[in-house]
């Protein structure tokens, strides 16, 4: 793993755009503090550049880097769920623009899969995760059911994982308010 994570590494540097396995669906990830980087995703899904993007963290401790303003309730919920949590905090910060919503919010993961946890720590920032399908086609849920035009779109396509036919799901979203009450708006 430390060869694809070293190749990932110089593709995110470098601005570029990587497919990789994530703890749900596969991900179109780059630098989420590079503005070309990010508008590049948007092009690849073809996506409204209005539209943003969640980040992924390895670690619960870099949420104020980040968000403005982090809930205690943000780090109960991390540690305690059990399946994937991408929870939107308001107030996003030092992030490229286009990864921020347009009220300010961003999605925030926090992995739990190996090669994730030891890219974004090697790393050092946050990348971005949107699952690897045009916008408005179903998301491939392993891939195998990757559009052969993502694949070519991307600068590397991560060669861990691909033989697994377990599908998976996306992450279960909730929004956090500043005063800890929360909502989900998908499970």
């Amino acid at each position: 793993m430390k060869a694809e994570i070293n190749h990932a590494l110089e593709v995110l540097k470098s601005g570029g755009v990587i497919l990789y396995p994530t703890d749900t669906v596969w991900g179109l990830g780059c630098d989420a503090t590079h503005e070309a980087a990010v508008a590049r995703i948007a092009g690849i899904k073809g996506r409204a550049a209005d539209k943003s993007f969640i980040i992924l963290l390895h670690a619960a401790h870099q949420l104020p880097a980040y968000v403005q303003e982090v809930p205690e309730v943000a780090y109960d919920l991390i540690e305690y769920a059990e399946s994937p949590l991408t929870i939107i905090f308001s107030g996003a910060k030092n992030l490229a623009k286009n990864v921020i919503n347009a009220d300010g919010s961003v999605g925030v993961r926090v992995v739990r899969h190996a090669f994730c946890e030891a890219l974004l720590q090697r790393f050092r920032k946050p990348v971005t995760s949107t699952s690897a399908n045009r916008s408005g086609q179903p998301t491939p849920l392993f891939f195998g059911e990757i559009d052969p035009e993502i694949l070519k779109a991307v600068d590397y396509v991560v060669p861990l994982e691909q033989e697994l036919q377990v599908k998976k799901k996306p992450s279960t979203i909730v929004r956090l308010g500043p005063s800890g009450q929360f909502e989900f708006i998908r499970r």
